[in-house]
C-alpha cells in the first residue's frame, strides 16, 4: 500500500498494527523471565524471532482474526465464540506456557538444586526495584486493557474499574496467602490483572474482584509448588503468573461474564474452556515440537559444538553410560551422540545436555564415590548456545573419575 492508503482513517490500520505488535513483544519478554540467569542474548533473539513471527501470530489469528474457522467451530459447538478481550490467553497464557517448555528444556540454574536434595535460595536482589517494576506494569496495564477496545467509541469505563478490582483482589489474596512476603505481594496485582484481561469488558466489578483474588492465591500456591516440590526453576514464576493465571482468566470470563452472575453475557463456559485449552496446547505443544525439531537437526548435522551448546561428554563403557540414562532421556533428545567407539571393548561416547547434563554435573559435585560411572572419562564443555557459562567448569579439561 502507498502512503495515501496507509493514512486512511488517520492511519488507524498502522496504529492497530503497532498496538498488536506490542502484544507480540510481550511474549518473549514473558519467556525471558522464566529462563533468566542461564540464557544468552543471541539465542534469545533467535527464539524471539520464531515465536513472534510464527507461533504467536498463528494463535492470535485464530482468536482475533477468525482464521481457519476456529471461532466458528467453537460457536457452533458451545453457543458462543471464544472471548479474550485483552489477552489473558492470547498473550499471557501463550507466553507462560511457552516459558514453561523453555524452562524444562534448559533445566535449573547451576547450584539451584543440590544433589543432597536441598535447594539454594535466590532472593530478589532489590525489593525497591521489584516494587518499581511491578507498579510500573500495573499502571501501564490500565492503558492496555482499556484501549484493547481499539477505538475511542468502544472505550468503556467498565474495563478500567474491573481492572482496578481485579488488581485489588490479587493484592489482598497474595498478601494473605504469601504471608506478607514482598515478592508475592508485588506479583499479586499482576496476577489479578493477567486474569481479568479476557473478561474485563464483560464482568461485574464484584466478579472481577473474585477473579483477581483467585489469581493472586493461585500464583502464590503454584509458585511455591513448582519451585520447592516439583523443582522447576522458573526464576520469576512466569508459568504460575502468566500461564496459570492467564488460563484461569480465560475460563473465568465464561463464569463471571454470564448474565446470571451479573455479567454482560455473550459467552458460555464451554466456549471459554475450549478456547483457553486450545491456546495452552498450541503454546506448549508448539514450543516442544519446535525444540525437538531444532535439537534433532542440530544433532543430525553434528552442530552441537559449533553452536557452542553446553555439554557433558562422557567416554566410558556401555554399562557406565547406560547407568545414567533413562528411556525418557533418549526420547526427549537430552542425550546426543550415544555411539560405540570401539566394537571390541564396547566403549562408548555420550554427549549430553539438559537434564542428563545436570545429573552428571551433580555426580561430579559429589565426587561420584562408588558410582557406576567411576573410571569413566568426563569432559565438560563450557561453550554455550542455550545456557550461560557454568561456574567452576573449565573448557577442555578431562577429569578421570575414580571412586
Amino acid at each position: 500500500s502507498d502512503a495515501a492508503t496507509l493514512q486512511d482513517q488517520h492511519g488507524y490500520a498502522l496504529v492497530k498494527f503497532f498496538f498488536l505488535l506490542t502484544f507480540a513483544a510481550a511474549i518473549p519478554a514473558i519467556v525471558s523471565g522464566g529462563i533468566a540467569e542461564r540464557a544468552r542474548f543471541n539465542p534469545q533473539l533467535l527464539a524471539s524471532l520464531l515465536i513472534v513471527g510464527l507461533l504467536y501470530p498463528f494463535f492470535e489469528g485464530l482468536v482475533w482474526n477468525g482464521n481457519l474457522g476456529m471461532q466458528s467451530l467453537i460457536e457452533h459447538l458451545f453457543g458462543a465464540p471464544f472471548h479474550d478481550f485483552a489477552g489473558s490467553i492470547v498473550v499471557h497464557a501463550v507466553g507462560g506456557w511457552i516459558g514453561l517448555a523453555a524452562v524444562l528444556l534448559l533445566g535449573p540454574r547451576q547450584g539451584r538444586y543440590r544433589a543432597d536434595g536441598g535447594m539454594t535460595g535466590h532472593p530478589p536482589s532489590s525489593i525497591p526495584f521489584l516494587s518499581i517494576g511491578a507498579w510500573t506494569l500495573t499502571v501501564g496495564w490500565f492503558g492496555f486493557n482499556v484501549m484493547s477496545a481499539q477505538t475511542l467509541e468502544a472505550v468503556s469505563g467498565l474495563v478500567a474499574v474491573n481492572s482496578l478490582m481485579a488488581m485489588v483482589g490479587g493484592i489482598l489474596a497474595a498478601l494473605v496467602a504469601g504471608k506478607n512476603d514482598p515478592g508475592f505481594l508485588h506479583n499479586g496485582p499482576l496476577a489479578g490483572l493477567v486474569a481479568v484481561c479476557a473478561g474485563s469488558d464483560l464482568m461485574h466489578p464484584i466478579g472481577a474482584l473474585v477473579t483477581g483474588a483467585v489469581a493472586g492465591g493461585l500464583f502464590v500456591y503454584a509458585f511455591t509448588l513448582t519451585q520447592n516440590r516439583w523443582r522447576i526453576d522458573d526464576v520469576l514464576g512466569v508459568w504460575p503468573l502468566h500461564g496459570l493465571c492467564g488460563l484461569w482468566g480465560g475460563i473465568a470470563a465464561g463464569i463471571f461474564g454470564l448474565q446470571a452472575l451479573g455479567g454482560v453475557g455473550g459467552v458460555t463456559f464451554g466456549s471459554q474452556l475450549a478456547g483457553s485449552l486450545t491456546g495452552v496446547v498450541i503454546a506448549f505443544g508448539g514450543e516442544v515440537v519446535a525444540d525437538d525439531t531444532f535439537l534433532g537437526i542440530v544433532h543430525d548435522l553434528n552442530l552441537l559444538h559449533s553452536l557452542g551448546m553446553r555439554l557433558v561428554v562422557v567416554h566410558g563403557s556401555r554399562p557406565q553410560i547406560e547407568a545414567i540414562l533413562t528411556q525418557q532421556d533418549i526420547e526427549n533428545r537430552y542425550a546426543f551422540g550415544l555411539r560405540i567407539t570401539d566394537p571390541e571393548t564396547m566403549d562408548c561416547v555420550l554427549e549430553a545436555s539438559g537434564q542428563v547434563r545436570s545429573r552428571i554435573e551433580a555426580l561430579l559435585s559429589l565426587g561420584i564415590a562408588n558410582s557406576p560411572m567411576a573410571g569413566a572419562r568426563i569432559r565438560v564443555s563450557s561453550g554455550n548456545f542455550l545456557t550461560a557459562k557454568p561456574m567452576g567448569v573449565v573448557d577442555g579439561i578431562d577429569m578421570q573419575l575414580t571412586g
